[in-house]
């Protein structure tokens, strides 16, 4: 049997995303990129093992990558630092299509729009893909009850934009480590989906968030 997507090597793989055998440089080649892989194929899963064994660093080129992200705000704000991460994983609950390229996104332009607020200018730009544009307002939605509820609390000192912004970049950095890279990778996401197994809505993985 030929792989069906050359059309030249000979089809061994059976691929559960086609419902076909495919050859393996194709397996390799368009997983996660023209193929929409299920989490629980065997060799998506032994590909995420070697990328486990094989860290990522962030590219020079990587945006706001000369942002410092003081620790203290990390661990001061962890419940706000969860809120965010959870509303990703609901969102990604709630729309399977959702790729780790998308949630980027949506946390990169919200990062840029934080960013802008600390020079006294407020400007948007959210992303021009529609899932991505989703979960920008999602998340900004959720910061923004968030503040308010903090700043109606007695006692309570209010989160700061610079703190918010600081949160977003380490959950935006975070990304780019844990993802590969793929246009249809999910490692970030279902990274983020596995940190809140009690939420009946969210698939349940072994992870969890490492504060630094």
């Amino acid at each position: 049997m030929i792989c069906p997507i050359c059309e030249k090597r000979k089809a061994e793989r059976f691929c559960p995303a086609k419902g076909e055998k495919i050859c393996a440089v194709c397996c390799g080649r368009e997983r996660e990129v023209s193929i929409d892989c299920p989490a629980d194929c065997s060799y998506l899963v032994a590909a995420h093992r070697y990328e486990d064994e094989h860290q990522r660093e962030l590219p020079a080129d990587t945006p706001l990558l000369d942002v410092k992200v003081p620790q203290d705000v990390i661990y001061a704000h962890q419940n706000m630092l969860s809120g965010i991460a959870f509303s990703i994983a609901k969102f990604s609950a709630a729309h399977p299509a959702t790729t780790d390229p998308d949630v980027l996104a949506a946390l990169l332009a919200l990062a840029e729009t934080y960013k802008t607020l600390l020079s006294g200018i407020y400007y948007e730009k959210p992303p021009d893909a529609a899932l991505p544009r989703e979960l920008y307002a999602a998340l900004a939605q959720f910061l923004n009850e968030s503040k308010q509820q903090t700043a109606e609390r007695p006692g309570s000192p209010p989160v700061r934009d610079s703190e918010v912004f600081s949160l977003l970049v380490f959950l935006y950095r975070m990304g780019l480590l844990r993802t590969n890279g793929r246009p249809r990778a999910r490692r970030y996401t279902e990274f983020l989906r596995g940190q809140f197994p009690a939420a009946p809505e969210l698939k349940h993985e072994e992870s969890r968030i490492i504060i630094p």
